[in-house]
């Protein structure tokens, strides 16, 4: 059948800026008439002639709207010239799934539906973001561009005879014929790719010898939550069948939910309370671990729900990466932080000889670097762990990573800890999250906190709280230049820099829908003091870090939604 493309006209919307990590809005924005569709027609237009006959990864968390949004890619996408797209089965793919086909198929990009660890459902989140051809996270100039056309969009392409409902619901490769053209959709399972990378990189028949036991050695008990998110597929594949784990004991909430249970598929220490209770009350788990919506972030804790920093997870493996197949093959060339991240893993560079980046928040920054070959392994604060067999965070690979540097050593995540702190020491770190503020309010405050920078009085104050006293060494709005193209990115937080190491950080996030987050981050480094509670070790830099802000006062929040 011939099928034809219709020219549709329309006019722009405001705000549809892509963020830190695609354009997030609510669901019910995204269903408004075009929307959508202007979004996805400018990601087309920004990408120019490149997309004649092209080849898109396109698929996402599963999350609602997720197959709408699919319907009107196919189509628009066939009436742009695209060649061929490449879809998740059911529409369903990780972010680190739609990463590692870009690469090993080499095409051009993709489209990814996600709105990562934010909720799901027609009363929450959605969002689309586009991944250029090394996998990664399109950088300013191609969102900048994507958001100009945005700005200017009068008319969209699309294919409306073009039957796409049940097109994704079977697996297997149809060709049409649009505008006499060949457009090919191939809808494939969505871990084949995946887990042929996991077994290149990791030694599999160890990982299952630790988790199912030997002879010599008892049995590891992991518990792993993908909280009803996209990583139920891969955990089912991996865990399950390649490694041998329970599927009754080890793993939970594996099957993938358009609202996600009504949960927050959020890994952290608040929203992923249960998978924490259950591992604390259960004292024959030795290892847990927890998912965001769309797979690209992780939560570690060990038995009795010991807690593992992400800036402590982020050291430890790069100190023990000599463990892992593919460093022992590819090497170790650096690590790199995001800017709010604590600094443990510089200590780790520096003992090692590698070099160290720091970087702005957004993992689109690390890419360049690792496609210079000067980056290995690198990380956020905010519960992403990655390395350059990718160019998005991991969730799976960082416990696949942590499970082989347990079965290397022999030794329980808190013992690990216990001997990476003895050995680097330690940096006590916290993340407050006020989400949901007014805008007006989180931006007041973060005028406030320039005023103070602009006027330079702070910079030798000292600060007391809890008998303890800072004095600030440096504060200044970070600033960043890519080593590899010299781009500079300007304006991605306020920090206060103490003499003794401490830092105080805040910035306002870009992965909301509405509203502002504004998040405070504090960092205070021990040598000697390792092993005490770290809320009580950071208290007096908290107290001293909201009097400075004086956020109380401008959003009129009396405690943050999330502490991490």
């Amino acid at each position: 059948m011939e099928l034809s493309s219709v020219v549709v006209q329309t006019t722009p919307f405001d705000g549809q800026k892509p963020g830190t990590s695609g354009l997030r809005k609510k669901v019910k924005v995204f269903m408004e008439k075009h929307y959508t569709e202007n979004f996805v027609q400018s990601i087309f237009n920004a990408l120019g002639d490149k997309v004649k006959g092209s080849t898109l990864v396109v698929g996402g968390d599963g999350r609602y709207f997720s197959k709408q949004a699919t319907n009107i890619i196919i189509r628009i996408a066939s009436a742009n010239g695209v060649g061929k797209l490449i879809i998740g089965h059911l529409g369903i793919l990780s972010t680190p799934a739609v990463s590692c086909i870009i690469r090993r198929r080499n095409v051009l990009g993709g489209i990814v539906m996600t709105a990562s660890h934010n909720p799901g459902g027609i009363q929450h989140d959605f969002g689309i973001k586009y991944n250029i051809e090394n996998g990664g996270p399109a950088p300013d100039s191609v969102t900048d561009a994507i958001y100009e056309h945005t700005k200017i969009i009068t008319e969209y392409k699309t294919t409306p005879a073009l039957e796409t409902d049940r097109l994704i619901d079977v697996l297997g490769s149809t060709t049409y014929k649009v505008d006499g053209r060949d457009f090919v959709v191939e809808v494939i399972d969505p871990t084949i790719d995946y887990v042929g990378l996991m077994k290149e990189i990791f030694n599999f028949p160890k990982l299952r010898d630790l988790i199912r036991g030997t002879e010599k050695r008892p049995q590891f008990h992991v518990l792993i939550d993908s909280m009803n998110g996209v990583t139920g597929v891969y955990v089912r594949r991996i865990f399950v069948e390649e490694l041998g784990a329970s599927p009754d004991h080890n793993v939970r909430r594996i099957v993938p939910l358009d609202n996600f249970g009504e949960i927050h598929p959020d890994p952290n220490l608040t929203y992923a309370k249960d998978l924490v209770d259950t591992v604390k009350a259960n004292l024959q788990y030795n290892l847990g671990a927890a998912f965001d919506g769309d797979g690209d972030r992780n939560m570690i804790i060990g038995k009795d729900a010991f807690f593992v920093t992400p800036s402590d997870s982020l050291a430890v493996l790069a100190n023990n990466l000599d463990c892992i197949p593919y460093f022992q093959k590819h090497g170790v060339h650096g690590f790199a932080r995001s800017m709010p991240t604590a600094a443990a893993v510089d200590r780790v560079a520096e003992k090692l000889g590698k070099e160290m980046f720091e970087v702005p928040t957004g993992w689109k920054y690390f890419g360049n670097l690792m496609d210079a070959g000067r980056l290995s392994l690198c990380g956020e604060e905010s519960f992403g762990t990655g390395s350059d067999h990718l160019r998005e965070k991991d969730g799976i690979w960082a416990v696949l990573a942590w499970l082989s540097v347990i079965e290397h050593k022999n030794m329980s995540v808190e013992d690990i800890l216990k001997e990476h702190w003895k050995i680097y020491g330690r940096n006590y770190f916290t993340r407050y999250d006020y989400e949901e503020c007014d805008s007006d309010a989180a931006n007041l405050m973060m005028h406030h906190l320039g005023q103070l920078l602009a006027s330079k009085d702070i910079v030798g104050k000292s600060f007391a709280s809890s008998g303890k006293s800072y004095t600030v060494r440096k504060a200044d709005n970070f600033s960043y230049e890519d080593p590899i193209d010299n781009s500079v990115t300007k304006n991605q937080g306020v920090r206060i820099l103490f003499e003794d190491g401490s830092r105080l950080i805040y910035r306002l996030s870009g992965t909301g829908s509405s509203g502002a987050t504004i998040r405070v981050y504090i960092d205070s480094y021990e040598k000697e003091n390792i092993l005490a509670d770290a809320q009580d070790m950071l208290k007096p830099l908290v107290e001293i870090g909201l009097q400075i802000s004086q956020l109380k006062k401008f959003t009129g929040r009396e405690a943050p939604t999330v502490i991490t």
